[in-house]
């Protein structure tokens, strides 16, 4: 596993030099800001301070169990879910609601190249901290504002959830099984797909926008919103829609335009067959024992395969339960057609291949030398990601970053005492 003593040794990220001020939180936005900060950028992650009455802080801090554990086995106050979307981050808490607060935003904003968040529409621009805002004092600044359904249009003040948008944004439409069979019906995808896709979109637009302000020294205003990613990422079929003026319905494991390219259940279990063309069709037919098949008009091609659906698929479903699946797994392998078993996550974190990638982290944290995490998966030859900052405490780095920007420590502890930070 890859620690973060191994990650000082490696060169300078990419966006090494790249300051992010990071206003976001839950999971667009800062998984947005994580894959910068893991390319070297600098992320400052503005959280609110604890009160009284508000614990502070992403409320993702606290959406657990499971929490991260110390050194004794004991949960700490971390969960899992804002471990895994905030490394290489520093958090400085501030009170936006406060003037001195809303002061100290703009002095970190003029040292940023980057400003990224997720309020409401209209939020920031009431503590004089909008887009047109700050491009006043600092025309150089990439303002990048994440929400539900973006900066106009009739739904702009609705808040944004995941959730709500893979249903209205039509991903749920065609995640599920058939209606006409048990268990039918919509379905969410497992993962904030409309969240991470939103991220993913807004850190290509702050790379481009970036590239731009380099060209021309001028910044620019980002409007990224997860009902348009959700439609984007429908991709092919948003294509067969536009093109047919027929929309696709939920087919559960089966693919609307590829046959096979399913779920299909062995002896032992349940491994996926995912056949691209016609070539690969045929050397399954060779290996389920029925050579036949490739050549019957009904399934030599795959528009023919398409339209002749339910005839051939129970006859691939009686064939694969003589054996397990490992036996049909390696023999596909051996012919080059494509396919995998369904593993938890338990089986991938054990696998050899995801082993061998590299892909989960070992990154000691104040609270704890038992931290494991999936690291990027972004593999640069001269310029590698890497991690060299647990995910941050609430706070842990307000006086660090307060005092760079000149502030003595006798100010910071009078704005602490006052509320303005934590």
């Amino acid at each position: 596993m890859n620690t973060t003593a191994a990650a000082s040794s490696l060169p300078p990220g990419a966006l090494a030099g790249v300051r992010v001020l990071d206003l976001s939180r839950v999971l667009a936005g800062p998984w947005c800001t994580q894959t910068l900060a893991d390319l070297g950028a600098d992320v400052i992650k503005i959280e609110r301070p604890p009160t009284a009455r508000h614990p502070g802080g992403d409320d993702t801090r606290r959406w657990g169990p499971p929490y991260l554990k110390d050194d004794a086995g004991t949960d700490t106050t971390e969960a899992a879910y804002f471990l895994g979307t905030n490394r290489n981050k520093r958090s400085v808490a501030i009170d936006l609601a406060h003037p001195e607060g809303q002061a100290l935003i703009k002095q970190l904003a003029l040292q940023a190249d980057v400003l990224v968040e997720n309020f409401k529409v209209g939020d920031l621009a009431r503590y004089g901290l909008g887009p047109e805002d700050m491009a006043q004092i600092h025309p150089r600044l990439v303002y990048c504002s994440i929400t539900g359904y973006g900066q106009d249009g009739p739904y702009r003040e609705r808040a944004g959830y995941d959730y709500a948008i893979q249903g209205l944004g039509g991903l749920m439409s065609v995640t599920g099984e058939r209606d006409d069979l048990p268990g039918g019906g919509p379905q969410k995808v497992g993962v904030a797909v409309a969240d991470l896709f939103t991220g993913m979109y807004a850190t290509v637009a702050i790379l481009a926008a970036l590239r731009h302000r380099d060209l021309t020294g001028q910044g620019q205003a980002i409007d990224m919103a997860l009902l348009d990613a959700q439609v984007a990422m429908l991709a092919n079929l948003s294509a067969n829609y536009l093109c047919s003026g027929q929309a696709p319905k939920r087919m559960g494991n089966a693919h609307p335009n590829i046959v096979p390219y399913q779920v299909f259940q062995a002896s032992d279990g349940f491994f996926i067959v995912a056949v691209g063309n016609d070539g690969q069709f045929a050397k399954l037919c060779e290996l389920v024992g029925h050579p036949e098949w490739a050549i019957d008009p009904r399934f030599a091609t795959n528009s023919a395969r398409v339209k002749h659906r339910d005839e051939l698929t129970p006859m691939l479903a009686a064939v694969f339960p003589a054996h397990p699946r490992q036996h049909w797994l390696e023999a596909m392998h051996a012919a080059q057609v494509p396919g995998n078993p369904i593993q938890d996550l338990q089986e991938l974190f054990e696998d050899p291949h995801v082993q061998a990638r590299g892909l989960v982290e070992h990154i000691p944290h104040p609270l704890s030398d038992q931290l494991k995490l999936v690291g990027s998966p972004i593999k640069l030859s001269q310029t590698p990601t890497r991690t060299h900052r647990a995910p941050p405490l609430l706070g842990q780095h307000t006086d660090e970053v307060l005092h760079a920007l000149g502030h003595a420590p006798e100010q910071i502890e009078r704005w602490r005492r006052d509320g303005v930070v934590g």
